[in-house]
């Protein structure tokens, strides 16, 4: 079965919310299928640093990207979430 991995920029609410907690945060919302490959920062400005969250999922789940957003957009410490790039490994 072929999996994709999708790169989501995710943005804290805050400058002060703690990334590593909120890495967990989002390890543990995720759904069963879907696993975190890796995480980068990304600094945007004024002290606002976004979360690169690599994220694998089964290339044949409907619907499993919005699953796995909503989930995500339901975190406290998250603003909003963008879709950077999906790719086939």
């Amino acid at each position: 079965m072929a999996r994709v991995v999708v790169s989501l920029k995710i943005f804290p609410a805050d400058i002060d919310v703690n990334l590593d907690a909120l890495k967990e945060k989002i390890r543990s919302a995720l759904p069963s299928y879907a696993s975190i490959y890796k995480f980068e920062e990304e600094p945007i400005a004024f002290g606002l640093v976004a979360l690169i969250a690599h994220v694998v999922l089964p290339e044949d789940l409907s619907g499993g990207l919005d699953e796995v957003e909503k989930r995500i957009q339901e975190i406290s410490d998250v603003s909003d979430i963008q879709t950077v790039m999906v790719r086939r490994i």
